[in-house]
């Protein structure tokens, strides 16, 4: 297995980081050329309007979208979670996104940068919390009956899969714990084996 990390903009190495210690190969995907092979796909945080632009501009959103569409798996981090989501608030007209997960989201919904938060989460799966760092996090304002809510913060879902896709509002790739980032990785491993029998 090789799972690729967008590597445009935000915390890609520590992404490429936290899938080492989980025992995974990875790579930088900086065009569309990168996606070949691959068994999943990370977009990492940044900036989500800066993101979306520079997918359009490097010609990976149309190739992003077509592999997420035939079964590629993603994880999505704070602007990775804006860029799956079907539909976004307080975005620019120009910004774009995958539609790929019934989820509408608003973005900075927690505060500016200087509101960045660090806090305990209980995690569906995990038998420990999973410390979450939040910076400039979108908040999910609603979800389609097939997303599954894997953990909440003050009643609103921060980490949410549907089918192929996973999301979190968080950075788990600041917390030097690969626990949720080793969920991800076992959903593309169970797909492998459901696909095989």
């Amino acid at each position: 297995m090789e799972v690729g990390v967008l590597a445009l903009q935000g915390a890609f190495a520590a992404h490429q980081n936290a899938l080492s210690e989980c025992g995974i190969k990875s790579r930088q995907v900086r065009v569309a050329e990168d996606l070949e092979g691959l068994s999943g796909l990370i977009l990492p945080g940044g900036e989500s309007t800066t993101m979306s632009n520079l997918l359009l501009r490097s010609g990976l959103f149309a190739a992003v979208k077509e592999g997420i569409g035939s079964g590629l798996h993603v994880f999505g981090t704070c602007a990775g979670m804006i860029l799956l989501a079907r539909q976004v608030s307080d975005g620019r007209d120009d910004q774009v996104s995958f539609g790929a997960m019934d989820i509408s989201v608003q973005r900075n919904a927690y505060g500016r940068q200087v509101d960045s938060f660090e806090t305990d989460i209980e995690i569906s799966g995990l038998n420990a919390p999973f410390h979450a760092v939040f910076i400039r996090a979108p908040r999910v304002s609603r979800l389609g009956s097939d997303v599954e809510v894997l953990a909440t913060f003050e009643d609103s879902p921060v980490l949410v899969a549907e089918g192929n896709c996973i999301a979190a509002a968080f950075h788990p790739e600041l917390s030097l714990d690969s626990r949720v980032h080793q969920i991800f990785v076992n959903r593309i491993e169970n797909a492998v084996v459901a696909s095989k029998s």
